[in-house]
């Protein structure tokens, strides 16, 4: 690595960009517009050596760079003597995995902002760091530009994280905000989400809960210390979400939002990712559009909830820029005499939580006959599986698709998952039941 000189006005820190899509254009014009800010803080100027592309002939970029700074060659990049950072903008886990840990064998500083690599392989990075003595910064992996990362990081360094409730994914707030307001179904709002560049041409890493997954199991490193099965969290789509629901969640006094929830058991992690219904009077009630926000309570401060743009290529860019001035003041201080600090906790696999042990209030809803004693085989069934009732709604309209005559909407106590599951399924097998049952869970 470059020595950093340890005085002097004219310090440089090379940085190499392991990408240059939307997110890496937006790194090169944060640091030529604010060059000068960046300079007055830092106390040296973090300087660009190099770019790795797949097509450095490509015509068309996003924003303009010298063409000489261009290349397909990772590893020679990652090899380059005045580079002290790379910055890993790739995406997805088996290419940049490599292109991390030989960056690390290298001994330069890493800054990504890879929440599929952090779920599946952070283990092994931060060991391989830790190992090498360098840093591993990640703070555009969740939320974007909202400094999530660094408030649990550090803001709450001495406090303890008991659980976390956040909406880490605009595409999918956004459609929800939609049909919430519009009364419209769900394909129409995706297709108008595409249409405004909220939503991928496939969407489905967003919509399914898979990218929120990811985000989720980085957060439980975060607050929890524990390396979770990412595949294996919890998660449900929101595409099985009826304008109905948004209807009756108002009426029972809720909103619907795309949650992630975490919780540390001591022997289990509770992650899990779907709908929740969440009470109006929430600050997270009042999180729409394509915003991320992510509420916390920890041990010593209570609740407190972290809110802003969760995506896009500035605010994902200015934490990304961030990252770099972090490390960069990290370099200096090395330099100057100072003794490295751990940045991360220590990981340990740690079992998740299964879904038929938690405990939640429920919102249901049934397709039934519209006849004498359909309600009171619901309520019987329910009670017999111990899942006490709060509310209950009956609506003679018919359900859309299904040639039922009602529809009963329930809003139950707090229950067992695997209770509530026992009880649908026998519902479900009734000779009265049009379709099958719907459940959103609700948080209190």
């Amino acid at each position: 690595m470059a020595p950093v000189a340890a005085g002097g006005g004219d310090r440089e820190i090379g940085v190499a960009l392991l990408g240059l899509g939307n997110v890496g254009a937006g790194v090169v014009k944060l640091l030529e517009d604010n060059a000068a800010a960046i300079r007055a803080r830092l106390g040296a100027r973090l300087v660009v050596r190099a770019i790795a592309v797949r097509a450095p002939d490509k015509k068309k970029r996003l924003v303009e760079v010298d063409r000489a700074l261009l290349t397909t060659d990772i590893e020679a990049t990652l090899s380059r003597p005045d580079v002290d950072i790379v910055c890993e903008l790739i995406g997805g886990d088996a290419e940049a995995k490599v292109a991390v840990e030989s960056a690390i064998a290298h001994g330069k500083h890493v800054v990504t902002a890879n929440k599929l690599l952090l779920a599946r392989h952070g283990t092994a990075v931060f060991a391989a760091a830790e190992d090498k003595g360098v840093d591993v910064y990640y703070e555009a992996a969740v939320c974007g530009g909202v400094p999530v990362i660094r408030v649990l990081r550090e803001g709450l360094a001495s406090d303890r994280v008991e659980n976390i409730h956040g909406i880490v994914n605009g595409t999918s707030n956004f459609i929800l905000t939609e049909m919430r307001d519009k009364g419209t179904p769900f394909a129409e709002v995706l297709a108008e989400a595409q249409r405004l560049g909220y939503a991928e041409s496939d969407p489905t890493l967003d919509v399914s809960g898979g990218d929120a997954a990811h985000k989720l199991a980085v957060l439980c490193m975060l607050c929890f210390g524990a390396m979770l099965d990412s595949d294996a969290i919890h998660k449900e789509g929101i595409d099985t979400l009826d304008p109905r629901d948004f209807a009756y969640a108002e009426k029972f006094g809720y909103v619907v939002k795309p949650l992630v929830i975490g919780r540390d058991h001591g022997r289990a992690v509770e992650a899990r990712v779907h709908p929740t219904m969440v009470p109006a009077r929430w600050l997270l009630a009042d999180v729409d559009g394509a915003k991320n926000a992510l509420y916390v309570t920890s041990y010593a401060l209570g609740g407190s909830m972290y809110y802003g743009a969760g995506a896009g290529m500035m605010p994902t860019a200015m934490a990304v820029v961030s990252d770099l001035i972090e490390v960069a003041r990290n370099l200096m201080a090395k330099a100057a005499g100072a003794r490295p600090t751990r940045r991360h906790r220590a990981l340990a696999p740690k079992p998740l939580l299964p879904m038929t042990e938690i405990r939640s209030r429920y919102y249901l809803r049934f397709s039934v006959a519209d006849r004498p004693g359909v309600l009171g085989q619901i309520t019987t069934i329910l009670g017999n599986h111990e899942v006490s009732i709060a509310q209950v709604i009956q609506d003679s309209e018919r359900d859309p698709g299904h040639d039922s005559g009602a529809t009963v909407f329930v809003v139950t106590h707090e229950a067992r998952e695997g209770d509530v599951q026992a009880a649908l399924a026998k519902i479900a097998a009734l000779p009265i039941a049009a379709a099958p049952p719907r459940l959103i869970r609700i948080a209190e």
